[in-house]
């Protein structure tokens, strides 16, 4: 099994977080040991970058883990960007940070989350009400916030994957058996 893999027969919560931390394993190693100019890299119209989606994800982290789950506000970078100009901030930014930074953020969020959400489902399983109200008042369970978290990883992976594979070749569905998640 390769590492992230999940348990082939766990409990809901294990299947959750076993596939929420497959495809973290995977997005990383799809982002993994760019310079500067791997993480600008786009393919073809799209201006997505690698590290637009590094950064896009870490925000994830932080939200789903954060306002969504406990009520808890994002703090920096997120509380000070200028989401009313410009609502990709993330995205259009994250190709002009510095490559060490933005593994930080992306890894630091990796390493909050991941420890919020198994307490949360070690509290209250994943039937449990996060924090997050939907507009018409409606509440929404700790298995839609991780299936929405699982959602988000599953699209910009496969997007991850395209760019990485445009930039230097780089191939694959899992990340390789010697391949160490930094959390």
């Amino acid at each position: 099994m390769s590492p992230g893999n999940p348990r082939f027969a766990g409990t809901e919560a294990e299947a959750l977080l076993g596939a929420l931390d497959r495809q973290r394993a995977t997005f990383r190693w799809k982002t993994a040991d760019l310079g500067p100019d791997g993480l600008r890299a786009r393919f073809g119209a799209s201006t997505l970058t690698l590290g637009g989606l590094v950064k896009h994800l870490a925000l994830q982290e932080e939200y789903a883990a954060g306002p969504k789950l406990t009520g808890d506000p994002l703090g920096p970078p997120w509380d000070t960007a200028d989401w009313e100009s410009d609502p990709d901030w993330e995205l259009t930014t994250g190709a002009a940070d510095a490559p060490a930074d933005l593994y930080a953020l992306y890894d630091g969020a990796v390493a909050r989350s991941r420890p919020r959400f198994a307490a949360a489902l070690a509290d209250g399983g994943p039937g449990q009400f996060a924090h997050v109200t939907l507009p018409d008042g409606r509440r929404v369970n700790l298995r839609r916030l991780l299936c929405d978290l699982l959602e988000e990883y599953a699209r910009h992976t496969g997007h991850a994957d395209l760019i990485r594979e445009s930039f230097d070749g780089r191939t694959g569905e899992d990340p390789p058996a010697d391949f160490v998640s930094p959390w």
